[in-house]
């Protein structure tokens, strides 16, 4: 399955993956862990354990701080 990773403000990338891959599968190829970042579909967030149904996801890093 071809996948479009756009990460919010940074770059888009272009990935094959497996058609049992997950949203959580899509990070490690752009060096994203899933505690740093929220996954979004049509602007709704997809739990990274969930099977990829989209072909564009957008990637949006978490703040953190204090």
């Amino acid at each position: 399955m071809h996948v479009t990773v756009e990460i919010a403000g940074e770059d888009t990338h272009e990935l094959e993956v497996d058609a049992d891959a997950t949203y959580g599968d899509l990070l490690a190829p752009v060096d994203l862990s899933p505690h740093e970042v929220s996954v979004l579909v049509d602007g709704e967030h997809m739990p990274t354990d969930q099977p990829v149904e989209h072909d564009h996801v957008r990637v949006v890093r978490l703040i953190k701080g204090g």
